[in-house]
């Protein structure tokens, strides 16, 4: 590995912790019924089906719509962060999470060092990296799973087990 020119390394090694967390997610989620997908933390907020329909959505519409990576198959979360987004179940958003989360790794795997750096435009015309787009993407999920940890934990359900 010494002699291996850097910008030949996969970048996913760095992201590793984000795959643990992704099965957090899934963990916290998987058991759950109809009637606890339905809970919100406060009148106004997202359910927990809502909340991760919009991590799963985010996911897809980073990496597959901005970024171009995935097959057209990931559009199908497109929806799920919706004015009206569709009913799902727990496995639903496992599947969700699950096929978002293999193309994250899939894409980080082959990116390089090098690819990292490769800007693309936002529709608001915004330039950004695929750095800046990662790092969004990682933030997004962060946040919104401790938003899930922590209305799961209102209603005395198990949150992420971090």
């Amino acid at each position: 590995m010494a002699n291996q020119n850097p910008a030949d390394l996969s970048l996913a090694p760095y992201y590793e912790g984000w795959e643990a967390f992704n099965r957090l997610l899934v963990t916290a989620v998987a058991p759950l019924t109809p009637d606890q997908l339905a809970l919100r933390m406060a009148p106004g907020q997202r359910t927990i089906a809502e909340l991760v329909g919009h991590i799963v959505s985010a996911r897809a519409g980073w990496f597959h719509g901005m970024l171009g990576e995935g097959e057209s198959s990931i559009e199908r979360f497109y929806p799920w962060d919706a004015e009206n987004p569709p009913t799902l179940n727990a496995a639903h958003l496992e599947i969700g999470l699950e096929t978002t989360w293999r193309l994250i790794a899939d894409t980080l795997a082959r990116w390089t060092p090098a690819d990292i750096h490769v800007t693309f435009t936002t529709p608001s015309g915004h330039l950004r990296t695929r750095q800046w787009a990662v790092w969004h993407v990682i933030e997004h999920d962060l946040f919104h799973g401790g938003e899930l940890s922590l209305t799961l934990g209102a209603h005395g359900l198990p949150g992420l087990d971090l």
